[in-house]
């Protein structure tokens, strides 16, 4: 019997590079799930980009003007807030690289902290050599001004009517002080540098010798105002009272022994 011509060719046989895999090809095959109740689901979760818009960044290198977004390919400082720092020690060439700047010798080259601030090399320092404060044996708030003062000549110049009150309040509502500071807290005293040709009432805390003998030529009534008593311990308030009865009566004895020849 012939062959058949669909079966005789003259090629050669093709062959397949070998596998290590040893099984049954079919096995490799997707295959479904055989249980109709059971669906498996893939959900896919999109997620947002979080975007942050540098508004604080005037210029931007590589990057347009305005708003714009932050990015790892234009995040950086700003221009000119970063300075290189000096490269010390790296070399004679670099200029500072043999002592670093500190010198060849001496105390401050060494390692450690150095000589104390305000320290000269053993002269008088500068804060030893500037005078000090002389002349106030209170201290300094002994030399700070106690009153706030107003001459006669500058009452006389306000413009204050017959039978006016002079104090710390009207005088402000004139204009013709205004204490600022630790001033609004002083007592008004009246000093006695000009004439004072109306007759005012005045209430101030103190007054000088030649204002008083003044207002009470002019015929001006004056009122001394009482100032804040100063603390002091009970035992020191009692010895002071005990010393005021003792003198008064002592002022009263003299005055009974003088008035007792004449009569």
């Amino acid at each position: 019997m012939a062959a058949s011509p669909l079966f005789l060719s003259s090629s050669p046989a093709l062959r397949f590079p070998s596998s290590p895999f040893k099984g049954n090809v079919s096995n490799l095959r997707p295959s479904l799930c055989s249980i109709p109740s059971l669906k498996t689901t893939t959900t896919t979760t999109q997620r947002r980009r979080l975007v942050v818009v540098n508004k604080a960044a005037a210029v931007v290198v590589g990057a347009p003007g305005g708003n714009v977004r932050f990015r790892l390919d234009n995040l950086g400082p700003q221009p000119g807030s970063r300075k290189k720092g000096k490269r010390k020690g790296r070399g004679i060439a670099a200029g500072q690289g043999n002592s670093c700047g500190f010198g060849m010798r001496g105390q401050k080259s060494r390692s450690g902290p150095g000589v104390r601030p305000g320290f000269e090399g053993g002269q008088m320092p500068l804060y030893r050599r500037i005078p000090k404060l002389k002349g106030i044996a209170g201290g300094m708030r002994k030399g700070l001004p106690k009153y706030v003062p107003v001459n006669l000549k500058d009452i006389e110049d306000a413009g204050f009517e017959e039978g006016e009150e002079v104090s710390l309040e009207s005088l402000k509502h004139k204009g013709l002080i205004n204490p600022s500071g630790r001033e609004r807290k002083l007592p008004l005293k009246i000093l006695g540098d000009g004439e004072l040709k109306v007759k005012l009432s005045f209430k101030a805390r103190a007054f000088s010798a030649a204002a008083k003998e003044k207002l009470e030529a002019a015929g001006c009534n004056l009122t001394v105002l009482p100032g804040r008593k100063k603390w002091v311990k009970p035992s020191v308030a009692k010895n002071i009272a005990r010393a005021d009865e003792y003198f008064a009566k002592k002022r009263a004895a003299a005055a009974a022994a003088a008035e007792a020849p004449s009569a």
